[in-house]
């Protein structure tokens, strides 16, 4: 027996009780190592991706209505990944969708859970450089986007304030800071 082993729950069935086209509630029952059994409810849907496309010692950002908050917010460009789809393909894919940049350089930051207490889903992080611009975004039909840069230090420095409080942003900010550092990049800020 494993040193964590008492504290692993089994899942021993599960239930979608609300299918939609971005989410699934998922009724699950479980038992304890120590037979205690409960009923537990988790989101299951698709793993995501956020880009954080540098231009020029400046982050491109997507200005976008949120429909959760009923208010526009500034953050990194994103999405699903779909299903079957390399998160790198997706991440290209919507880079250039909202922004019409392509990379030409794109490195995993890294892969995190969402929220782990409650959803099934992932985000993955990757860092876009070396950009040119294609002309034109390709938006989904519900989509409404406007592309601002601004200087990296300031969105540092600004997170978490009135239109940058996405918090999958923060996660790439974290990983983008961390990967400067492992990379000997210097940030003025």
């Amino acid at each position: 027996m494993g040193k964590y082993d008492s504290l692993k729950w089994k899942t021993l069935s599960e239930e979608v009780l609300l299918h939609t086209p971005v989410m699934n509630l998922i009724k699950q029952h479980k038992q304890a190592a120590n037979g205690l059994e409960g009923d537990y409810m988790a989101l299951g849907g698709y793993d995501w991706i956020i880009v954080v496309p540098v231009i020029d010692g400046k982050f491109a950002l997507v200005r976008q209505w949120r429909h959760g908050e009923e208010r526009l917010t500034l953050e990194f460009p994103g999405g699903c990944i779909e299903p079957g789809e390399d998160p790198a393909v997706a991440a290209a894919r919507e880079l250039e969708e909202e922004t019409g940049y392509r990379a030409g350089k794109l490195t995993c930051l890294g892969r995190v859970s969402s929220n782990p207490a409650i959803m099934q889903n992932h985000f993955s992080i990757f860092l876009a450089e070396d950009m040119v611009q294609t002309g034109s975004q390709h938006l989904d039909k519900d989509e409404f986007i406007m592309v601002e840069e601004y200087p990296i230090a300031e969105v540092i420095e600004r997170f978490g304030d009135e239109e940058m409080t996405h918090a999958f942003m923060g996660t790439a900010i974290a990983m983008y800071m961390r990967h400067c550092r492992k990379n000997g990049i210097e940030i003025d800020y």
